[in-house]
């Protein structure tokens, strides 16, 4: 992500595999919130919603200071980076929705033009 917007500061990962413990992978996740949070609340942002990334990641979100993003791809990541400081939390999340949707094509059908 840093080749296309940047060096980025406040931004942690986790990553969650099949075998790991699960419990400690929900601490790994509290531990980069706290990280990452500046005062203005932290956006996670995981593959699917419904699997074990989003599940432990929905298990720590707090109203207003923590909110969950499922489905991440790169024009969401872009978007964020953008609006990051910008906008507040909720509008973040609005405009990384959107950007995210918005790049989701097929190739054959943009092309042809249907």
């Amino acid at each position: 992500m840093e080749h296309v917007v940047g060096p980025q500061r406040a931004i942690e990962t986790v990553c969650i595999g099949p075998e790991d413990d699960m419990d400690q992978r929900r601490q790994d996740i509290i531990n980069a919130v706290d990280g990452a949070n500046e005062g203005d609340g932290v956006i996670i942002l995981t593959d699917m919603f419904g699997g074990t990334p989003s599940n432990l990641a929905i298990s720590v979100m707090s109203s207003g200071s923590v909110e969950v993003i499922a489905g991440v791809n790169l024009p969401m990541l872009i978007k964020l980076a953008g609006v990051r400081g910008e906008s507040d939390m909720d509008k973040a999340l609005v405009e990384a929705s959107e950007a995210g949707r918005k790049y989701i094509n097929v190739a054959s059908r943009v092309l042809s033009g249907k």
